[in-house]
């Protein structure tokens, strides 16, 4: 509703398209909660944000006297009419994203636009998500919403030019969303699986596009759905991390593999090569459960992926995936080559792959990963870690 709204109101009266859906929504707790909910709620919802909106507009005369002026006469009836179908959803939404993922701002500030404007979470939610101070994410969506105005940009649908200048970077920020979710140092459970669906939500809106249904999309739709397969299977009910081997395979999405395969097939049409379609590759061979060269394989993906494009935890997960291939003695050299000492997923690896051999060495390097992470959970499972190996030496 807030991307249809968005795409008449623009982007100088953003809040006005935001303020009708709250509204709208404020409008439907108090009415269902006494009538029921009613057959259609996505129809009634619809409605009720359509007769807002015009409401609105008759009763300040924005449309005369601000927006009038700035859309041009073929569009004019189009304002008017606020229409709600699937199709100009779809095409609402599709254009918010490329107006969201603006290289103008950081990388942060897109994925807090992406957050509140895309996805309706609140201030409180993403200072949730980031660790972050709920004063510091208002000031970054300010600055970010500023830098939107300044830069003029008109919500509307994507052309091709603007979808090949602008896809990698709207892939980017989808990307970044969905692991702020997976990987999210947040103890609130229902965040981290909120910002993963959403971010696999607004992926699939690519994927369903002609314009935008790209083979680097289908490979990041792909990844997600892998990823998120085994969302269940990562924590237990007390909350602690569980790792990849000790997860119960029973508990993995069947469902959420197979739509993972589907994307995959579909990612893999075209002669390109894209880190998602590399990382997808290695999503999938992780719900392999047995194959006597799995290891070799995810460790070839590796060596192509950080070719590609270089990170600390991309090194740190190929160090995991050398260490299976040729031993814990061969991985620790590896590990220590990336020198990494301020990353407490570099201690916890060095912590595992020393448990072992050294037990001593591998509590130091589990005890720097503890005071490094940010994470409740980590740090209670690295610790689980320490007592069970201090359990073994006595």
């Amino acid at each position: 509703m807030t991307a249809v709204l968005f795409r008449h109101f623009g982007l100088q009266h953003i809040e006005i398209a935001e303020d009708i859906v709250s509204e709208t929504f404020l409008k439907a707790a108090e009415t269902w909660n006494t009538g029921g909910v009613p057959e259609n709620p996505s129809a009634w919802l619809y409605t009720v944000a359509k007769n807002k909106a015009k409401d609105y507009l008759k009763r300040h005369h924005l449309f005369e006297t601000k927006i009038r002026h700035a859309v041009a006469p073929d569009e004019t009836q189009a304002a008017q009419e606020f229409d709600f179908s699937q199709q100009t959803i779809a095409d609402s939404q599709l254009a918010m994203i490329f107006a969201v993922c603006n290289p103008a701002n950081s990388t942060e500030a897109q994925i807090c636009l992406a957050l509140q404007i895309l996805c309706g979470f609140s201030v409180e939610e993403m200072a949730d998500a980031f660790l972050a101070k709920t004063e510091t994410v208002k000031k970054r969506l300010q600055r970010a919403r500023a830098t939107l105005r300044e830069d003029n940009f008109r919500i509307q649908q994507p052309d091709a030019a603007t979808i090949q200048s602008r896809l990698d970077t709207v892939l980017r920020t989808l990307y970044l969303l969905f692991n702020e979710g997976y990987y999210s140092q947040s103890g609130n459970h229902l965040i981290r699986k909120d910002l993963c669906s959403e971010a696999m939500r607004l992926a699939l809106i690519l994927t369903e596009n002609p314009l935008t249904a790209t083979t680097q999309a289908h490979a990041l739709l792909a990844l997600m759905c892998f990823q998120s397969s085994r969302f269940e299977a990562r924590s237990s009910a007390t909350g602690d991390t569980i790792l990849f081997e000790q997860q119960d395979q029973e508990l993995w999405n069947k469902e959420l593999i197979a739509r993972g395969n589907y994307y995959l097939v579909q990612a893999c049409s075209g002669d390109t090569l894209s880190k998602y379609q590399l990382e997808a590759g290695i999503a999938w061979w992780h719900t392999v459960p047995s194959d006597p060269q799995k290891w070799e394989h995810i460790l070839q993906l590796y060596n192509e992926l950080i070719l590609i494009e270089y990170s600390p935890m991309t090194a740190l997960n190929r160090t995991f995936a050398y260490a299976r291939v040729y031993g814990n003695r061969a991985g620790i050299e590896e590990a220590t080559q990336l020198q990494l000492e301020g990353n407490s997923y570099y201690h916890a690896l060095l912590g595992y792959l020393y448990a072992a051999t050294d037990v001593p060495a591998a509590v130091a390097h589990y005890t720097k990963a503890i005071r490094l992470t940010k994470s409740a959970a980590e740090k209670k499972t690295l610790s689980g870690e320490i007592s069970r190996l201090q359990g073994l030496q006595h």
